[in-house]
């Protein structure tokens, strides 16, 4: 079945990673997709990648769409606006926008307080990272409003609520672009089109594969170096997760919001490239879970002259001391200070299905 077989679909951002993954999924349902990057074939824009955008194009038609490349920056208004006027001319419409534009990886800078950042890298994710999107759907909007039609504009984030994300700029870029879909909503909604954030979790992309030195074939062999890659998923992944929004008739009850890979997939049912369920926002539930509790018992009783702020700061290390040690010390600068103020009031015991509402309320 081509569920998505009158579909013109726009995948900006399609190189690598998820872009990629989100065409190819597209063209599988059967779609028409212009896929945009920077990279093209002896000309790529990252530095040590080699993935260019006429191979993502050539997958889709693989996979059974139409995939259409189109070399473009969408930094630079102009070529954006040259993108939207060729698939006016040769489709006449737009059904489905994905903003998905990145090129971040290399100007993230990881373990830095934002006082220590490069101004000029920071700024230039910013451009990346929210500009690009801004310029997209501000000359693809128009093209699925004239064709009168139900549309999908989706924006690609990381993560879907309001927790810190580790670095000023990265968290800035992935929180904006979700706020973006929630303002696009709101004036869209008297235009049948729908706006919306979706997720992954743990991707494997081609980057991430590199660094772990498999393949998405030997995927698994990299679980002995890093426990929690067991539960991560391919790129094709979140693109069968907006390639099922995109062919649900319902799909406007969810506009506005950000989505998860793993939840969408409860609901409507599909399964990774490998034929598994990935739930990384299951599994780290139930890993943070194991944290507080191993934090909560570290505390114990406080003495009984501490200060307010050494309280703070015990806190801060006994909750660090457990992600460390659960595998997770990355993750430790997104925890918000609420929790070590709970866990100090609790005395070193929550009461029961505590630690369920610390995690959902950060993480989801």
């Amino acid at each position: 079945m081509k569920p998505l077989a009158s579909t013109v679909a726009l995948v900006a951002g399609a190189t690598r990673g998820a872009g990629r993954g989100i065409a190819c999924a597209l063209g599988e349902a059967g779609a028409t997709v212009y896929c945009s990057g920077r990279s093209v074939r002896g000309k790529t824009a990252m530095k040590g990648r080699p993935e260019a955008i006429e191979e993502t194009a050539e997958r889709v038609t693989a996979a059974g769409g139409t995939g259409i490349w189109v070399q473009a920056d969408h930094t630079r208004e102009a070529e954006v606006r040259a993108l939207v006027e060729r698939i006016r001319a040769e489709q006449g419409r737009l059904d489905l926008l994905v903003n998905d534009i990145w090129g971040g990886d290399e100007l993230t800078e990881w373990g830095k307080p934002f006082w220590e950042l490069s101004l000029e890298q920071g700024l230039k994710m910013l451009e990346r990272g929210i500009h690009t999107h801004l310029v997209t759907s501000r000359w693809a909007v128009p093209l699925m409003l004239a064709g009168g039609r139900p549309g999908l504009v989706v924006e690609v984030t990381d993560g879907s609520r309001n927790y810190y994300r580790g670095n000023l700029f990265y968290d800035l870029v992935k929180t904006t672009v979700i706020r973006l879909a929630y303002a696009m909503a709101i004036e869209l909604r008297e235009h049948r089109i729908t706006a919306l954030a979706v997720t992954p979790g743990f991707l494997r992309s081609e980057l991430v594969l590199d660094h772990f030195g498999v393949g998405e074939e030997s995927w698994r062999e990299a679980i002995a170096k890093d426990p929690h890659f067991a539960f991560s998923e391919s790129p094709a992944y979140v693109g069968r997760a907006i390639a099922a929004l995109a062919a649900d008739p319902e799909v406007g009850a969810r506009t506005g919001r950000a989505w998860s890979t793993w939840e969408l997939a409860r609901e409507y049912g599909f399964r990774d490239a490998d034929g598994s369920r990935p739930d990384w926002g299951g599994h780290l539930r139930e890993v943070l879970g194991g944290v507080l509790e191993r934090a909560a018992a570290a505390l114990g009783e406080p003495p009984a002259d501490e200060e307010p702020a050494a309280a703070l700061e015990r806190a801060r290390a006994a909750v660090a001391a457990a992600m460390d040690r659960a595998g997770l010390g990355f993750m430790a600068p997104t925890i918000p200070g609420g929790w070590y103020e709970r866990l100090l009031a609790a005395g070193g015991e929550l009461e029961p299905g505590a630690f369920d509402r610390l995690i959902e309320e950060t993480f989801g």
